[in-house]
């Protein structure tokens, strides 16, 4: 298992739908970065047993954790408590990255 990687190296794009890039994965948690054209959106779902952290690289991310949506900056981060609805938006006009740790893994 890779210990180090480069995330820019990882960060691709895809231009029908936000694209997934892992970084990391063992048993007990993974590690990816979610890349979003602007207006691409990841779909509301939960995960009955699982935490999930969204943290902005860079672009604006407009998050909804339950009832609550915000529009958030680079630097900015989210937590996705298990068994709660959650979706991703990138407003635009800029692309979109996430760092997006999910624990334990689905």
């Amino acid at each position: 298992m890779a210990h180090f990687t480069d995330v820019d190296a990882h960060s691709t794009f895809a231009s029908d739908k936000m694209k997934k890039n892992n970084l990391f994965t063992t048993s007990r948690m993974f590690c990816d970065v979610y890349c979003f054209e602007p207006g691409q959106t990841q779909t509301g779902h939960s995960h009955s047993g699982s935490d999930k952290v969204y943290y902005v690289i860079d672009g604006q991310a407009q998050i909804r954790v339950g009832d609550d949506e915000r529009t958030m900056a680079a630097g900015s981060a989210a937590l996705a408590p298990a068994g709660l609805t959650h979706a991703v938006t990138n407003p635009g006009p800029q692309r979109l990255r996430l760092l997006v740790l999910m624990a334990p893994p689905p």
